[in-house]
């Protein structure tokens, strides 16, 4: 039923390399976080695993539909330039700014797989994004938590939080996605490869997909929490932040 579905493809891939590639980031992490056991286990023992299981559930689903595709020799590609990327350097000042940039990129992968969910017409597809959708929401409760603790030490005001957390958001249109989109290009369609106008068409078309089935209330919801605002206030500024949340998911 998605064979055929070049767009579906393509951000599939891109999702099982981020998430497959986790490990250095989540040890990154644990050197920032490493004298809190409580983050740093955390980390290591629940939210490494799970992210790694998303990996591996993607790429077994990839390699059942497109068994033509080497997955593995192109994940190998990518994770050879995301690896030098993904640096302790990249992360916020504080370890609350941090806690909650993390908020942000889970409330990404959150309304990512949602999406997928969504979209899908093929159910084994739409149970596997559920489930991953459920975990990256839980992560986002354990990143929020974590946050609050971190912020009640920092005292970092509203505008310093909100600074984090659109940094964070408008990283999210050159992410690493982009980076496994074009990996994944070069091995399905050696032809095209280091092909900038087709790359940005493939990329192109799986923002569009995403963000057709974007469910925009709550991807401002997670967004805004950190900053503990006033009710009032938030309702006032949700329909303004649903505009910014779909221009960096498009």
């Amino acid at each position: 039923m998605v064979k055929e579905d070049e767009a579906l493809f393509f951000l599939l891939c891109s999702a099982s390399f981020v998430e497959s590639g986790s490990d250095l980031y989540t040890r990154n992490l644990v050197d920032y976080y490493h004298d809190d056991s409580d983050v740093a286990g955390w980390l290591g023992q629940h939210w490494e695993p799970e992210e790694l299981q998303h990996g591996r559930a993607l790429r077994a689903y990839i390699e059942h539909i497109w068994p033509e595709f080497d997955w593995q020799r192109a994940f190998d590609s990518f994770f050879g330039e995301y690896s030098q990327r993904c640096t302790l350097e990249e992360f916020e000042p504080t370890r609350a700014l941090e806690l909650a940039a993390r908020c942000v990129v889970e409330m990404g992968t959150a309304t990512l797989y949602r999406s997928l969910a969504e979209y899908s017409p093929e159910p084994v597809l739409r149970e596997l994004a559920t489930h991953i959708r459920t975990d990256e929401v839980r992560h986002y409760k354990y990143f929020y938590r974590y946050f609050n603790r971190y912020n009640t030490q920092e005292g970092n005001g509203r505008i310093k939080v909100l600074g984090a957390l659109v940094r964070r958001l408008l990283e999210i249109r050159n992410d690493d996605a982009e980076c496994a989109i074009r990996h994944v290009l070069n091995h399905r369609h050696p032809g095209h490869a280091n092909d900038k106008a087709y790359i940005e068409r493939v990329n192109g078309a799986t923002r569009r997909l995403v963000q057709s089935h974007v469910s925009a209330d709550m991807s401002v919801k997670m967004f805004l929490k950190p900053l503990n605002l006033p009710t009032p206030i938030q309702s006032g500024i949700e329909i303004p932040l649903a505009r910014m949340v779909h221009f960096a998911l498009r």
